[in-house]
């Protein structure tokens, strides 16, 4: 039996927390390189990263998520037409990162709501502790 304030629905959800608050840094970081190219002719820009979640069992016994690793996206670059551009190959096209805007401000908004969420879970647990103490307290 858990104590109260330790373990349980907290506790999950600050795991959780954790792990969204990783999702959106590596959103971030993905929207902020979308125009980065190569430093060096015909060169790779900048690869989108995604964030690889695992299941974390937890000291009470329950299971929440974890951030294990981020792996490269694996679609391929697009090229754009640009023969002055400094990493442009001999052909005159441009590498451009695999980052899709649209793709990320999306998961950045889910990766917002599942925070929002579990924040409200916290919220929820914390007042319904409360509301138990004082009712212990009233006996």
């Amino acid at each position: 039996m858990t104590k109260v304030g330790e373990g349980g629905p907290m506790a999950i959800a600050a795991v959780a927390l954790r792990a969204q608050q990783a999702r959106m840094r590596i959103i971030a970081e993905n929207i902020a390189n979308s125009q980065t190219t190569a430093s060096t002719p015909g060169g790779d820009p900048y690869r989108r990263q995604m964030p690889i979640f695992a299941p974390l069992k937890l000291e009470d016994g329950s299971t929440s998520v974890q951030l294990v690793r981020t792996d490269p996206d694996p679609r391929a670059f697009k090229k754009e037409y640009s023969p002055g551009h400094p990493a442009a190959d001999p052909s005159g096209y441009v590498k451009l990162p695999n980052v899709e805007s649209i793709v990320e401000s999306l998961d950045f908004k889910a990766a917002q709501r599942a925070y929002e969420a579990n924040l409200n879970v916290i919220d929820t647990s914390h007042a319904m502790e409360q509301s138990t103490m004082r009712l212990l307290q009233s006996k």
